[in-house]
């Protein structure tokens, strides 16, 4: 499969046209299919970008009136952005009301991401909340500061600009440490432009930013930033629950903190908000850190 052409295209779109995967048209107990990966400068496969992909790969096996309400994967192996990826969907089982299925990505044969997520076909139940954070800072208020069009080391392309908006509540951690230390963050994010009204492709690129700035609670609880001499980051394992419908093309805060860190790995925790306050979805990611003098 051949590398995107970035040269004609904006991030966003570049975005999308990763996240069309081909293939799966028959329905089998396994369904293929294949995706394109971003080009990044350090080599590897962004995870948000394998997740969003083993999400659409997933709920295209389903039927229209299921959609995803809680998945879980692990990073097997460090996948390589200069190649495509292939997606295979197990149909595990198809019930009245839920589905479930299981996605393997791989390269070359060899997995490199291994999903299980669930489907519903939603009814009228329960309904309670977490509160959104008081206090934050609107985006507005934020746009001006100076690392608002900085580009996430995470998410960084050999592009101009990252496909989406990040603005740090606290301050960004990019070139030094925020003080004082605590072990959480509040993010505003969102896609730099419309993406259309499909809901499906807004659950995924949920999923897909739901990988960025994640991982940074871990980091501001011990007082290290991502230029430091010697930091080394993979995640390790990711899950997510949607709770409710939204537009990742709308400023959503992304409310994070870390429980624990220990063995040399960090717990976080995120919660997603729309601006007017509904929660619409629920993040935990484990990673593996390793700083240099510590």
């Amino acid at each position: 499969m051949s590398e995107p052409d970035i040269r004609a295209t904006d991030p966003v779109d570049l975005m999308l046209r990763v996240l069309d995967l081909t293939g799966g048209a028959a329905r089998t107990t396994e369904d293929i299919f294949t995706g394109d990966s971003h080009p990044m400068p350090g080599g590897r496969v962004f995870g948000g970008q394998v997740l969003a992909q083993a999400v659409i790969a997933a709920e295209r096996t389903t039927d229209d009136d299921r959609v995803p309400h809680s998945m879980h994967g692990y990073f097997l192996r460090p996948g390589d952005a200069s190649r495509g990826l292939t997606f295979s969907v197990d149909r595990i089982h198809d019930g009245r009301s839920f589905s479930t299925r299981r996605t393997q990505a791989y390269q070359d044969g060899v997995p490199i991401f291994s999903m299980i997520a669930s489907f519903e076909r939603e009814t009228p139940g329960l309904d309670h909340q977490a509160t959104m954070p008081a206090d934050v800072p609107d985006p507005d208020e934020l746009a001006a500061a100076a690392d608002a069009q900085a580009i996430h080391p995470l998410s960084q392309r050999l592009l101009a600009d990252s496909p989406i908006e990040v603005l740090h509540a606290e301050g960004a951690l990019y070139r030094a440490a925020a003080e004082p230390a605590v072990a959480r963050q509040n993010v505003w994010v969102r896609t730099r432009r419309r993406i259309g009204d499909d809901p499906a492709l807004h659950r995924a690129v949920l999923a897909y930013l739901s990988d960025l700035t994640i991982q940074e609670s871990v980091l501001r609880a011990h007082g290290v930033a991502w230029a430091d001499a010697g930091l080394k980051v993979a995640s390790l394992d990711h899950a997510m629950w949607w709770h409710r419908p939204a537009r990742a093309d709308e400023w959503l805060l992304y409310s994070q903190e870390s429980p624990s860190a220990s063995g040399g790995r960090g717990l976080s925790t995120g919660r997603i908000f729309t601006r007017d306050g509904e929660l619409v979805a629920t993040v935990a990611q484990e990673i593996m850190v390793r700083t240099g003098a510590r």
